[in-house]
């Protein structure tokens, strides 16, 4: 499964993304992560927010299946459970 991964610009993050993208990529080994880019199909996406502004845009890529959004470190123990579940 293909994941396209859209971070936030980071003007007012308020949790390290980067860490949480690293954890998330280690415990989830069923799910292949790609910086999203417009060119690609992606069976999934995960846009990394910051804060819970959450403003990053994603409408332009092409997803075939969910979007997630997270925004605060409490949303990454059930954000891996929802992809280990894919």
């Amino acid at each position: 499964m293909k994941c396209g991964v859209r971070f936030c610009g980071g003007c007012n993050p308020r949790y390290d993304r980067g860490k949480a993208y690293k954890e998330i990529r280690e415990d989830v080994k069923n799910i292949s992560f790609f910086n999203a880019s417009e060119e690609d199909v992606y069976d999934i996406l995960l846009v990394i927010g910051g804060c819970p502004s959450c403003c990053a845009s994603y409408e332009h890529f092409n997803v075939k299946g969910d979007i997630y959004k997270i925004w605060d470190r409490t949303h990454i123990d059930k954000l891996k459970e929802d992809l280990k579940a894919k």
